[in-house]
């Protein structure tokens, strides 16, 4: 899309006075939700219930997916947003003041880029980047168009915030290790055949910045997060909310050295990514400390009272220091546990639900502020935890370690590394250089 499509003097005027009146707590923000039939729908759910703010219109390339939520809003509310299948034109529409995306991961970038060049805020859903060049650029955008920018780590908006707080108070003592964890049972996805886009499905749109592939059901509605042309795997899906979570109290940024190994063991299927992986991350802060990432898709034990005391999954982060340990929940995202001293005796916790509060009600707030110090997760921060499972991922696919150098954002000696931090972009759905 041509930046100059939204930067003309019309769009930008249009642009100017909607900010200034969503700085206003009486005036409506317009929200418009982009992919909704997973994630979204809490997007749609969130927004609907805030006073002030309007869904006011919804864009998905999936008429089985839009048509049903456009009924559904229009039910409860009494109006009906606007409908779109390209995002680009309802980006041309200067009375939206905010975008809300949760489509799949190799979208994310560039929609969020159009999106700042229109002159609309976006809330973007994790991760925001499908590789370490897009993390760079929706920063660069973020900050060029004046823009706010929120990444999708929910846990800064709710136990979390309590966490690190008693992190930084020194609850557990020197903290030195950090230790997150997805152990998700997930079937196999099988094999499937390619076979005729579905009826009603942009296929064209959703593919966007990918290479063209003929259409498969694994390829399609979420099993595309198991495929590297769109999806990182459960570390990009899940466990970018713990390697968030883990780099945040540790309160490190890049990694020095990422090393990580695994597979894709147990099924044989369509499967790219790998159903079971450790990644390790250095950073050498002073003192230094490490960070350990590990997914498993299937049957396992619990860890640290993460998940206890029912079987299932085990989602979640714990906190290794000098005076004791600190997990918190995931899938139960209030709760978190504190063991202290060598008798590891029970320290503070909560399961209190208040501690869970609304990511989409604090961006909303910073919408109508103007101020990016009031998002509890910018793009910044998200863009770096990002990176961390880039980095993984590549350092997995390569099989050796990395040695990341921040200053020159590069992996030290190693170009076949460096290579794999972009990719060939399909016209002409191309992330910028220049945004």
């Amino acid at each position: 899309m041509n930046r100059r499509y939204f930067l003309s003097s019309a769009v930008a005027a249009g642009i100017a006075s909607r900010s200034r009146a969503a700085a206003s707590p009486n005036d409506t923000v317009r929200v418009a939700c982009v992919g909704f039939r997973s994630r979204g729908r809490d997007h749609i759910r969130a927004y609907s219930e805030m006073k002030n703010v309007e869904i006011a219109a919804l864009c998905d390339i999936d008429e089985s997916v839009l048509n049903p939520q456009l009924a559904a809003i229009e039910k409860s509310s009494g109006k009906r947003p606007a409908a779109y299948t390209d995002l680009r034109k309802l980006l041309a529409d200067k009375s939206i003041d905010a975008v809300s995306i949760a489509t799949p991961n190799h979208n994310h970038t560039l929609q969020t880029i159009w999106a700042c060049q229109a002159g609309k805020d976006v809330y973007v859903e994790k991760p925001c980047s499908h590789n370490m060049f897009e993390a760079r650029q929706i920063v660069a955008a973020a900050k060029k168009y004046g823009r706010m920018v929120q990444h999708g780590s929910q846990q800064r908006s709710g136990v979390g915030r309590t966490v690190v707080q008693h992190i930084k108070d020194g609850l557990i003592g020197d903290v030195y290790m950090a230790r997150g964890l997805c152990f998700k049972r997930r079937d196999t996805i099988g094999r499937k055949p390619v076979e005729p886009v579905p009826a009603g499905v942009d296929y064209d749109l959703w593919q966007g910045p990918a290479p063209e592939h003929g259409f498969t059901a694994n390829r399609f509605h979420y099993n595309w997060h198991w495929f590297w042309a769109y999806g990182n795997g459960d570390l990009g899906n899940q466990g970018i909310h713990q390697i968030d979570m883990a780099r945040w109290g540790l309160g490190v940024k890049y990694p020095t050295k990422v090393s990580a190994m695994g597979g894709h063991f147990m099924f044989d299927d369509d499967q790219e990514t790998p159903n079971t992986l450790t990644a390790t991350f250095e950073f050498d802060s002073n003192p230094k400390k490490i960070l350990v990432f590990e997914v498993r898709h299937w049957l396992s034990n619990h860890e640290a009272g993460i998940g206890e005391p029912n079987p299932g999954n085990t989602v979640g982060t714990t906190f290794y220091g000098s005076k004791g340990y600190l997990s918190m929940w995931d899938e139960d995202n209030h709760r978190y546990q504190s063991w202290i001293g060598r008798e590891q005796a029970p320290g503070p916790g909560s399961a209190d639900p208040k501690l869970n509060d609304n990511h989409w009600g604090n961006f909303i707030a910073a919408v109508r502020s103007r101020k990016t110090s009031d998002l509890n997760a910018p793009i910044d921060e998200g863009a770096i935890s990002t990176t961390l499972v880039h980095l993984a991922n590549i350092s997995y696919r390569l099989g050796r370690s990395l040695h990341f150098d921040a200053a020159s954002y590069s992996c030290t000696g190693d170009a076949e590394a460096n290579r794999m931090f972009t990719r060939d972009y399909r016209k002409p759905f191309v992330v910028p250089d220049k945004v």
